[in-house]
Protein backbone atom coordinates (compact mmCIF):
# COMPACT_ATOMS: atom_id res chain seq x y z
CA UNK A 1 0.00 0.00 0.00
CA UNK A 2 1.32 3.58 -0.61
CA UNK A 3 0.32 6.82 0.79
CA UNK A 4 1.12 9.47 2.97
CA UNK A 5 2.10 9.09 6.36
CA UNK A 6 -1.53 10.55 7.65
CA UNK A 7 -1.22 8.21 11.20
CA UNK A 8 -4.85 7.20 11.15
CA UNK A 9 -4.64 5.61 7.77
CA UNK A 10 -1.42 4.50 8.80
CA UNK A 11 -2.83 2.56 11.21
CA UNK A 12 -6.31 1.70 9.40
CA UNK A 13 -3.46 0.00 6.84
CA UNK A 14 -2.50 -1.98 9.47
CA UNK A 15 -6.24 -2.96 10.47
CA UNK A 16 -7.40 -3.67 7.65
CA UNK A 17 -4.86 -5.62 5.85
CA UNK A 18 -2.61 -7.26 8.16
CA UNK A 19 0.43 -8.01 6.73
CA UNK A 20 0.37 -5.87 3.75
CA UNK A 21 3.58 -3.83 3.22
CA UNK A 22 3.49 0.00 3.48
CA UNK A 23 5.16 2.25 1.20
CA UNK A 24 5.68 6.19 2.07
CA UNK A 25 5.24 7.62 -0.67
CA UNK A 26 8.34 9.29 -1.89
CA UNK A 27 6.46 12.54 -3.52
CA UNK A 28 4.13 13.81 -0.16
CA UNK A 29 7.72 12.44 1.75
CA UNK A 30 9.80 15.28 -0.52
CA UNK A 31 7.05 18.34 0.22
CA UNK A 32 7.93 17.26 4.13
CA UNK A 33 11.54 17.16 3.88
CA UNK A 34 11.63 20.20 2.01
CA UNK A 35 9.67 22.17 5.15
CA UNK A 36 12.88 21.32 6.79
CA UNK A 37 15.45 23.59 5.07
CA UNK A 38 15.36 27.51 4.00
CA UNK A 39 14.09 28.32 0.48
CA UNK A 40 16.90 28.80 -0.89
CA UNK A 41 18.40 24.83 -0.30
CA UNK A 42 15.28 23.33 -1.20
CA UNK A 43 16.40 22.56 -5.07
CA UNK A 44 19.57 21.26 -3.74
CA UNK A 45 17.84 18.75 -1.04
CA UNK A 46 15.17 17.57 -3.63
CA UNK A 47 18.32 16.70 -6.13
CA UNK A 48 20.17 15.22 -3.56
CA UNK A 49 16.86 12.77 -2.51
CA UNK A 50 15.82 12.01 -5.92
CA UNK A 51 19.88 10.86 -6.08
CA UNK A 52 18.19 7.76 -3.65
CA UNK A 53 15.63 6.68 -6.26
CA UNK A 54 18.13 6.66 -9.14
CA UNK A 55 20.32 3.76 -7.90
CA UNK A 56 20.00 0.16 -9.70
CA UNK A 57 19.76 -1.85 -6.76
CA UNK A 58 19.15 -2.46 -2.96
CA UNK A 59 22.60 -1.78 -1.91
CA UNK A 60 23.59 0.65 -4.15
CA UNK A 61 20.09 2.59 -2.97
CA UNK A 62 21.31 1.88 1.01
CA UNK A 63 24.48 3.56 0.39
CA UNK A 64 23.31 6.56 -1.49
CA UNK A 65 20.47 7.20 1.75
CA UNK A 66 23.71 7.10 3.83
CA UNK A 67 25.31 9.58 1.55
CA UNK A 68 22.32 12.02 1.53
CA UNK A 69 22.07 11.65 5.19
CA UNK A 70 26.08 12.35 5.97
CA UNK A 71 25.51 15.67 3.63
CA UNK A 72 22.41 16.66 5.37
CA UNK A 73 23.94 16.39 8.49
CA UNK A 74 26.51 18.77 7.94
CA UNK A 75 24.20 21.53 6.33
CA UNK A 76 21.04 20.44 8.10
CA UNK A 77 20.98 18.26 11.04
CA UNK A 78 17.16 18.91 11.25
CA UNK A 79 16.73 17.36 7.59
CA UNK A 80 19.00 14.75 8.53
CA UNK A 81 17.12 13.75 11.36
CA UNK A 82 13.76 13.86 10.27
CA UNK A 83 15.11 11.84 6.65
CA UNK A 84 17.10 9.43 9.20
CA UNK A 85 13.48 8.87 10.83
CA UNK A 86 11.71 8.29 7.50
CA UNK A 87 13.64 5.89 5.77
CA UNK A 88 12.71 2.54 6.44
CA UNK A 89 9.08 3.61 5.32
CA UNK A 90 10.37 5.49 2.34
CA UNK A 91 13.03 2.97 0.96
CA UNK A 92 10.17 -0.44 1.35
CA UNK A 93 9.98 -0.18 -2.25
CA UNK A 94 13.45 -1.91 -2.22
CA UNK A 95 12.10 -5.24 -1.15
CA UNK A 96 10.16 -5.66 -4.52
CA UNK A 97 11.71 -6.61 -7.80
CA UNK A 98 13.42 -3.15 -10.07
CA UNK A 99 11.05 -3.72 -12.57
CA UNK A 100 8.14 -2.22 -10.29
CA UNK A 101 9.95 0.10 -8.35
CA UNK A 102 9.05 2.89 -10.04
CA UNK A 103 4.73 2.02 -10.14
CA UNK A 104 5.18 1.52 -6.05
CA UNK A 105 7.22 4.10 -4.52
CA UNK A 106 4.77 6.99 -5.24
CA UNK A 107 1.44 7.25 -5.12
CA UNK A 108 1.45 9.99 -7.88
CA UNK A 109 -0.72 7.51 -10.48
CA UNK A 110 -4.00 7.28 -8.28
CA UNK A 111 -3.50 11.21 -7.53
CA UNK A 112 -3.71 12.18 -11.38
CA UNK A 113 -6.81 9.46 -11.13
CA UNK A 114 -8.44 11.30 -8.04
CA UNK A 115 -8.08 14.78 -9.75
CA UNK A 116 -9.05 13.13 -13.03
CA UNK A 117 -12.80 12.36 -10.79
CA UNK A 118 -12.95 15.78 -9.58
CA UNK A 119 -11.99 17.43 -13.28
CA UNK A 120 -15.66 15.19 -14.77
CA UNK A 121 -17.55 15.84 -11.53
CA UNK A 122 -17.08 19.26 -11.70
CA UNK A 123 -17.86 19.61 -15.41
CA UNK A 124 -21.27 17.91 -14.58
CA UNK A 125 -21.73 20.47 -11.71
CA UNK A 126 -25.12 18.41 -9.96
CA UNK A 127 -25.90 14.66 -10.70
CA UNK A 128 -30.04 14.14 -11.33
CA UNK A 129 -29.03 10.87 -8.97
CA UNK A 130 -26.58 8.47 -7.27
CA UNK A 131 -26.69 5.70 -10.02
CA UNK A 132 -26.10 8.66 -12.70
CA UNK A 133 -22.38 9.52 -10.13
CA UNK A 134 -21.54 5.82 -9.97
CA UNK A 135 -22.05 5.49 -13.50
CA UNK A 136 -19.36 8.31 -14.83
CA UNK A 137 -16.70 7.16 -12.18
CA UNK A 138 -17.43 3.82 -13.12
CA UNK A 139 -16.56 5.17 -16.65
CA UNK A 140 -13.53 7.12 -16.04
CA UNK A 141 -12.54 4.10 -14.05
CA UNK A 142 -12.96 1.59 -16.46
CA UNK A 143 -11.58 3.97 -19.14
CA UNK A 144 -8.28 4.22 -16.62
CA UNK A 145 -8.23 0.39 -16.16
CA UNK A 146 -8.11 -0.20 -19.82
CA UNK A 147 -5.39 2.70 -20.49
CA UNK A 148 -3.11 0.72 -16.95
CA UNK A 149 -4.00 -2.85 -18.50
CA UNK A 150 -3.91 -2.14 -22.57
CA UNK A 151 -2.16 0.89 -23.74
CA UNK A 152 0.82 1.26 -20.92
CA UNK A 153 0.74 -1.76 -18.90
CA UNK A 154 1.25 0.18 -15.62
CA UNK A 155 2.10 -3.05 -13.77
CA UNK A 156 1.49 -6.22 -15.85
CA UNK A 157 0.65 -9.67 -14.27
CA UNK A 158 4.07 -11.24 -14.64
CA UNK A 159 5.36 -8.04 -12.19
CA UNK A 160 2.88 -8.82 -9.62
CA UNK A 161 3.75 -12.72 -9.82
CA UNK A 162 7.15 -11.45 -9.29
CA UNK A 163 6.11 -8.95 -6.15
CA UNK A 164 4.26 -12.07 -4.40
CA UNK A 165 7.62 -14.55 -4.70
CA UNK A 166 8.83 -11.68 -2.18
CA UNK A 167 6.13 -11.45 0.62
CA UNK A 168 7.21 -8.68 3.33
CA UNK A 169 6.54 -9.20 7.14
CA UNK A 170 4.08 -6.52 8.40
CA UNK A 171 5.75 -4.35 11.19
CA UNK A 172 2.78 -2.92 12.25
CA UNK A 173 1.87 -3.77 16.29
CA UNK A 174 -1.88 -4.30 16.84
CA UNK A 175 -1.67 -3.15 20.38
CA UNK A 176 -0.32 0.69 18.90
CA UNK A 177 -3.43 0.78 17.17
CA UNK A 178 -7.09 2.51 17.80
CA UNK A 179 -9.12 0.37 19.51
CA UNK A 180 -11.61 1.10 17.10
CA UNK A 181 -9.23 -0.30 14.45
CA UNK A 182 -8.62 -3.62 16.19
CA UNK A 183 -12.43 -4.07 17.51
Amino acid sequence: VVSDAHTGLVAAIGAVLPGASWQRCRTHYARNLLSQVPKSAQPWVATLLRTVFEQPDTDAVQAQMRHVLDALEAKFPKAAAHLDAAQHDLLAFTAFPREIWRQIWSNNPQERLNKEIRRRTDVVGIFPDRTALIRLVGAVLAEQNDEWTEARRYMGRELLAKARIHPIESETDETELPTELTA
